[in-house]
């Protein structure tokens, strides 16, 4: 059992609301680190080992898709605007409501009271309301308020190589970055971010704050391996290593970085994997037009429905990751002129 990870998917912590992830992280590296610091917004930041150039650093989001109350009804059904999600992954899920982790159900009109017109469409978000077992307004006021938080009601378990739970993007990467300060000395910055699911937001502050020379955002990815793709290529897979990325929604990755994490894990006999070019985005979005510029690159953990109340991951793949970035960083260390 990875205790950690198990500890970390289940905590909630939805993009703005970071703060139990934060607490929980800043307990495990402060015997490791040798500089922990935080910033207005919500970022941690630790550095591992002495200054030294090129500076380098490694960042993964604190932060889960999720819910945000957003009205009470006079019957005392919940509003909510979700965070991340599309409608279509939440009917019928469990859910915890603020810091009393309240439970609730998302509901929907029910089928036998649909017309067949609706039934043909996909609701929306407005569509949908959270129902906690009370009467009236009152009622639910008593225990929920406007802007609290929702998350899912998941639990975490293992099956053999997979580990499944919610919130693995991106818990998987921090729980990388944790084993790699606490069973590594390698001199690096490790940014754990928030609210980058909803904007790359936390990611430009941290970087602002570090002035790196190199970063690597560490995340969690899609797989692409779906019984009705037929001939088309399933890429990347669960199972198969990590995954690196040239180019997403939001960077273009730093091509002499990108060749030097291709050579690390070929020398290393590390799996990797390529991401489906131009999708989705990471922190490294934000990170690469600090100040004057950043090379960065992006290693992914790949992951079945990411962005849902349930995902799979691979032990394999989490621990090719973390071998790969240690790998990479000693490549990096110390050749001054050729990253700064």
């Amino acid at each position: 059992m990875l205790k950690e990870l198990k500890e970390l998917s289940e905590l909630i912590g939805v993009s703005g609301d970071e703060i139990r992830v934060r607490e929980y992280i800043k307990r495990k590296i402060k015997k490791h680190a040798t500089q922990i610091s935080e910033d207005a917004y919500g970022n941690l930041i630790a550095r591992k080992g002495r200054e030294m150039r090129p500076r380098i650093m490694l960042a993964a989001h604190m932060d889960e898709v999720g819910l945000m109350i957003a009205g009470i009804e006079k019957n005392g059904l919940l509003r909510f605007r979700a965070i991340g999600m599309m409608p279509n992954v939440l009917m019928a899920k469990r859910v915890f409501i603020g810091k009393k982790k309240v439970l609730g159900v998302i509901g929907h009109k029910p089928i036998h009271l649909a017309k067949d017109e609706e039934l043909k469409k996909t609701p929306k978000t407005k569509d949908l309301f959270i129902d906690i077992g009370v009467s009236s307004n009152k009622d639910a006021a008593k225990v929920v308020s406007i802007g609290d938080y929702a998350s899912f009601g998941t639990d975490y378990r293992e099956n053999g190589d997979s580990v499944q739970g919610k919130a693995l993007d991106n818990r998987v990467g921090c729980f990388i970055l944790l084993q790699m300060i606490a069973k590594s000395d390698l001199p690096a910055y490790y940014a754990f971010t928030v609210q980058e699911e909803v904007g790359l937001r936390g990611a430009r502050i941290a970087a602002n704050r570090v002035k790196p020379d190199v970063a690597i955002a560490v995340d969690t990815t899609s797989s692409g391996e779906w019984p009705d793709d037929g001939d088309k290529p399933q890429y990347p897979v669960i199972g198969a290593g990590a995954v690196v990325t040239t180019a997403d929604r939001s960077v273009i990755c730093d091509s002499k970085l990108v060749k030097v994490i291709r050579e690390t894990a070929d020398r290393e006999g590390i799996p990797l994997q390529d991401k489906r070019p131009m999708i989705g985005g990471t922190d490294a979005g934000a990170i690469h037009v600090v100040g004057i510029g950043v090379r960065s690159a992006v290693v992914s953990v790949p992951a079945r429905y990411i962005h849902s109340p349930l995902s799979f991951a691979s032990r394999t793949d989490i621990s090719a990751v973390g071998k790969l970035l240690s790998c990479t960083i000693k490549n990096i260390m110390g050749k001054e002129k050729e990253w700064v």
